[in-house]
């Protein structure tokens, strides 16, 4: 318990710091006064996005940073990549990642990335784009996935806390419990334990579906709520 309470005030590494998603974690969790290192391939890129979280967030702990960097620095990474950029990235990387890691991947596999549709998605021989991941990284990495059916929109707009559920799954269960109890910190977000990574797929799907339904009633947050689980109505 002690070694977990050290990873969560530990800093987190975002790579990928500079898209949308990436973007949204970084004001999330410099919000809520962790240290966030905010990594890219280029370091203008991050020093400017590094520039609005500040604004944002004024006495935030935010630095800029290249991938490996960022990946030197920290224990727990969370993956913000397109999913045709994931492969080159992850392997140019590869002399950074350490036993006992924890990489959160929040990638959904959408045909969008290779000129398809936006609510689609592209089918992956491993199954799911976490799975994937995990083909990429050394042994020893613990790849867990979460964070598919919450909106950039929503994490960006700090007004409001993020009205969604947020399905956790990996092979690792202590794994399974620091990326839990770090996207707890995420203000509205009730977190779910979904078991082990071959789970990932069911989500990368829920968020195609919601992604639809954000087309379809032309809104950009749509959430997910589940019932009937124990301890979510302590979160709420």
């Amino acid at each position: 318990m002690r070694e977990l309470w050290k990873i969560l005030s530990e800093p987190i590494a975002i790579i990928a710091g500079t898209g949308n998603v990436g973007l949204g974690l970084a004001l999330r969790w410099a919000r809520t006064g962790d240290q966030v290192l905010l990594g890219s391939r280029t370091l203008h890129k991050a020093r400017a996005a590094a520039d609005r979280v500040r604004q944002a967030v004024p006495t935030c702990e935010v630095e800029s940073c290249l991938y490996a960097d960022a990946v030197q620095r920290a224990r727990v990474v969370s993956l913000a990549l397109p999913l045709n950029a994931r492969r080159g990235v992850l392997k140019s990387l590869s002399a950074y990642w350490r036993p006992g890691m924890v990489v959160i991947d929040t990638t959904v596999p959408l045909e969008h990335s290779v000129g398809g549709r936006l609510s689609h998605i592209l089918p992956l021989w491993e199954g799911s784009a976490a799975q994937q991941t995990a083909r990429y990284l050394p042994d020893g990495v613990r790849v867990t996935a979460a964070l598919h059916c919450v909106s950039a929109n929503s994490l960006q707009n700090l007004e409001k806390p993020v009205k969604s559920d947020v399905l956790v799954v990996g092979d690792d269960r202590e794994a399974r419990e620091i990326t839990r109890n770090w996207i707890r910190k995420i203000s509205g977000i009730r977190v779910i334990d979904a078991g082990p990574l071959e789970n990932a797929r069911y989500a990368e799907h829920l968020a195609a579906l919601l992604i639809s339904l954000n087309l379809r009633h032309k809104v950009d947050s749509c959430g997910v709520r589940f019932t009937g689980l124990p301890g979510l109505e302590d979160d709420a």
